[in-house]
């Protein structure tokens, strides 16, 4: 049947489209971004949905095509081992929804390229010790943790000015470094109501929608990591430069489409966490305070960098969570409790973490953070031309790691 892909998309880059697609009728947020051919969207639009063992079939035929079919040629080698990667994890989520058993520690493996492990918690108690040496204050470690991060929300009415003036400041250190398509522009936005912190719309024609989460405090330990995170120079920028140098340049349409499931999400969520750190360096705290400052917001650079440097090994104990909720099947009241306990986490940020690890979209997500971060920052290893590479170039999880 013709899908409308348009001239020039080889059969095997649109049959990729369509399955993504059709996924995403049956998983709200799957296609978190497409600005493709038209007609295809619309015609995919216009049909009934395909039952998921109809694209389990679908997914598995177009692998067997990747792998050696007469159109394989059609799109070269490296793009057909990136097609590749991408569809084995549209194949685990299509068997997923067709109600198929996949273990959970399979399904982020077939899907985003790692395969997780639950961390040793004496890694957490180790950040434990670190932090009640960095935290002012008397009293048990959580309890001063605890009241010191949400000591340093940002008040309301300052969250917009402080976005927008990050922005400028790390849109020109993106510029300066990396260079940016002209015509890209980000719209900034708040929300409410969501499982996330932020969320990149990339909206096409080089463009993004950003949304800032307000349901819980935002705070000025992370602003910054929000803006570099989700736009100069993480995901807008990734997106913005792939359409301009991949998509209009190269014509690689599979590009159009950014599916949840896949290596491409883990890549793109580990550039992003590693982007305040390539424009800002070791120090990124000394670059909130210039902005902070002016607004007449409290922040104490020094005590921020410390706590930080104290407790990136945390951010694994919400991959823990993860385990413990899909491969465990522990309740969900009981994995607050753990994120409490171990990520040192009031109640309410604990149950915002949950909410997310028991999203249908975002079950097994948290591994492109805490898996794509490391993986991204040993393979730039603080050469900016490999972050560049990372933000211009289609790379699967296993190229970062033979590197």
């Amino acid at each position: 049947m013709p899908t409308g892909g348009g001239p020039g998309v080889p059969g095997l880059v649109e049959r990729y489209l369509c399955l993504g697609l059709r996924l995403g009728r049956h998983v709200d947020g799957f296609v978190d971004a497409y600005y493709g051919p038209p007609g295809l969207a619309e015609r995919v639009a216009a049909q009934p949905p395909v039952a998921p063992e109809r694209l389990v079939a679908d997914a598995a035929g177009l692998l067997a095509e990747l792998d050696g079919g007469v159109d394989a040629d059609a799109v070269g080698p490296s793009r057909r081992r990136w097609l590749r990667a991408q569809v084995v994890g549209l194949h685990t989520s299509a068997r997923k929804l067709a109600g198929e058993p996949v273990d959970y520690a399979d399904e982020v493996e077939w899907c985003y390229g790692v395969r997780p492990s639950f961390r040793d918690e004496s890694v957490f108690e180790a950040a434990h010790r670190r932090l009640d040496e960095a935290v002012p204050g008397s009293g048990g470690v959580r309890e001063r943790v605890v009241a010191w991060r949400e000591a340093q929300a940002l008040p309301v009415d300052k969250i917009e000015p402080v976005l927008r003036s990050l922005a400028e400041d790390l849109r020109e250190r993106t510029r300066r470094l990396f260079g940016l398509p002209d015509g890209e522009h980000v719209e900034w936005e708040l929300a409410h109501d969501q499982p996330w912190s932020g969320f990149n719309y990339y909206l096409g024609d080089l463009r993004s929608r950003v949304a800032i989460n307000t349901d819980l405090p935002v705070l000025t330990t992370s602003i910054a990591h929000l803006v570099a995170h989700e736009a100069y120079p993480g995901h807008h920028t990734e997106h913005s430069r792939k359409e301009a140098g991949l998509v209009r340049r190269r014509g690689w349409v599979e590009e159009t489409i950014f599916l949840v499931g896949t290596p491409q999400c883990l890549l793109a969520e580990g550039l992003a966490d590693l982007a305040l750190e390539v424009v800002a360096g070791d120090d990124p705290e000394a670059l909130v305070a210039e902005h902070l400052r002016p607004l007449g917001v409290a922040y104490d650079p020094e005590i921020v960098a410390a706590v930080r440097v104290a407790s990136e090994s945390l951010d694994a104990v919400r991959a823990n969570a993860a385990w413990l909720l899909h491969a465990d099947h522990v309740p969900a009241d009981d994995v607050v409790g753990y994120l409490e306990r171990w990520a040192l986490q009031p109640r309410n940020r604990a149950e915002k973490s949950v909410q997310f690890l028991t999203s249908a979209t975002w079950r097994s997500y948290i591994s492109c953070y805490v898996e794509g971060l490391p993986l991204c920052r040993r393979y730039v290893g603080g050469d900016p031309a490999r972050f560049a590479t990372l933000l211009t170039e289609q790379l699967v999880p296993a190229d970062l790691a033979a590197a």
